[in-house]
């Protein structure tokens, strides 16, 4: 569904960008299912915040909001911090086919497109402390904590989909579950050979995630998998997998007290969203905007 705006077409990955990131922010405060279940409404959103973004952007560009040197450098260095330094962000790079102007250069717009935004929540009220007790009592079977697990994973792709190349895979994969069963550290594994980008970064961790939220062959591999344990090799639509169990907590009903800084996280998104659309919808009446299927 391409969009234009004053004849300047929005690409489809800026589109998807903003649907990444609600999915993200939800699954903070809402289950998978409901997610699912959402996922819909939240497509069209995202098309409407990609729009959004579109004109902030023009907007920021128009008010000349300035972004120090200082600024943008701090943001750099925790990507490659992120990514264990020098050498796993330029593989980051030239896995994505970007170079790092390019990087520093949305790095930068996305740092105008942050103070434009203070700019105009500026002021926005504290949800109270009825605000979420109110909401929490209204949506508290959204708040429910599902099964969580903490793991680190190994992903080795095949170079295509022959089946000599699946083959070969799978076999470098399974020498390194040998290598882990023969005492080799798991963490120095994923840094050395893991193809996601948790190798380097965090020796393979994923952090804590909740059940439904992986892939359904992953999923389904952790969560029968018990603490400290070693799966066998799982294939999914990413590759093959090795994973180790690191931790798991049971699900339940959330308390207030438990739910708290999530729904106040909320009610703060969504005052301050509230606001952004109102400034947005401004900038739309004096746009040219076309939605074509």
């Amino acid at each position: 569904m391409p969009i234009t705006i004053n004849g300047e077409v929005i690409p489809d990955q800026a589109v998807q960008y903003e649907l990444d990131r609600l999915v993200r922010f939800y699954s903070e405060h809402m289950s998978p299912d409901t997610i699912r279940e959402q996922m819909d409404a939240l497509r069209a959103r995202a098309r409407d915040q990609a729009i959004g973004a579109k004109l902030l952007m023009g907007e920021a560009e128009r008010l000349d909001i300035r972004v120090s040197k200082d600024d943008v450098q701090e943001r750099i260095d925790e990507m490659k911090e992120n990514c264990g330094g020098e050498d796993g962000f330029a593989k980051q790079l030239t896995d994505q086919g970007l170079t790092e102007e390019m990087v520093r250069e949305g790095v930068m717009r996305g740092r105008k497109m942050d103070l434009l935004v203070e700019k105009i929540t500026e002021g926005t009220a504290e949800p109270t402390e009825a605000d979420v007790e109110a909401h929490f009592e209204a949506h508290k079977d959204e708040y429910d904590r599902a099964d969580r697990a903490q793991a680190q994973h190994i992903l080795i792709t095949a170079a295509s989909d022959s089946d000599a190349d699946k083959a070969a895979a799978q076999s470098r994969i399974e020498e390194l579950r040998a290598q882990i069963e023969g005492g080799t550290e798991f963490s120095e594994l994923a840094a050395a050979h893991s193809e996601c980008p948790s190798g380097q970064r965090a020796g393979g961790s994923l952090g804590w995630f909740s059940r439904g939220m992986m892939v359904a062959e992953f999923d389904q591999a952790v969560f029968d998998m018990e603490v400290g344990a070693l799966s066998d090799v799982i294939e999914s639509s990413f590759g093959y997998h090795i994973i180790k169990k690191l931790g798991h907590e049971d699900g339940g009903p959330a308390s207030l007290d438990d739910a708290y800084d999530k729904v106040r996280d909320f009610l703060r998104h969504v005052s301050r969203g509230e606001i952004i659309s109102a400034y947005v919808n401004d900038l739309k009446e004096k746009a040219t905007i076309e939605i074509t299927d």
